[in-house]
């Protein structure tokens, strides 16, 4: 199901509601850790959006999602598995289908208005690939701290990836980056070597 909300909570700020890092699983069923690539998603402007057109945002994103976002991450075999107002996170198996699908959306994304509002939605993103926690349907962990924190990041309708993604996609995909070299971010202890993404395999520019 669609989840939206009124309140901004971004896919960083999901993450934080429980302390510098995410709330251990509560089932009574052993956690399963796993290798997964984690995309992150949150929508520009959101907060500004809804107090000028609560309505129109709201049905703009909706059908953001129900026409682009949704299908294509489908497409790409990955899952939304939060949902939280206009922040986003998914799962993939394939580091190089989660960046495929980024890319894909944020190109085909550029100046297209959705709803019956013909509002523009614009994303930052953030990709990374590392250990997670899966509990039922919920993913914790480093794995998915670290995309959150680089979609924070990223330009407004862009993509950060971590180096990690960097080392899995660069023989693979035929993209431009940009090194923007370690960054420091919060409730990460160590640096993150962070790529921007500039250009789709189309070479369609993405902003930066």
């Amino acid at each position: 199901p669609v989840m939206l909300g009124k309140c901004k909570i971004t896919p960083a700020q999901m993450l934080k509601s429980r302390g510098s890092r995410p709330a251990e699983p509560q089932s009574r069923v052993p956690a399963i850790r796993r290798l997964a690539a984690i995309l992150a998603a949150d929508v520009v402007g959101y907060s500004r959006m809804m107090g000028e057109d609560e309505q129109g945002t709201l049905s703009a994103l909706k059908a953001c999602r129900r026409e682009l976002f949704d299908p294509l991450v489908k497409r790409f075999r990955g899952r939304i598995f939060k949902v939280i107002g206009d922040g986003m996170l998914a799962e993939f198996p394939s580091v190089v289908d989660a960046v495929r699908c980024a890319v894909e959306i944020q190109s085909t994304m550029s100046n297209q208005p959705f709803g019956e509002s013909a509002k523009n939605i614009v994303f930052r993103m953030g990709i990374n690939i590392g250990d997670v926690i899966a509990d039922g349907d919920d993913l914790y962990g480093d794995g998915v701290n670290i995309a959150a924190r680089l979609e924070t990041l990223s330009p407004p309708g862009g993509l950060c990836i971590s180096g990690p993604v960097f080392d899995q996609i660069k023989n693979k995909l035929q993209l431009d980056y940009e090194d923007m070299g370690e960054q420091t971010v919060k409730n990460i202890a160590e640096p993150l070597r962070v790529y921007r993404i500039q250009s789709s395999e189309s070479g369609r520019k993405l902003p930066g």
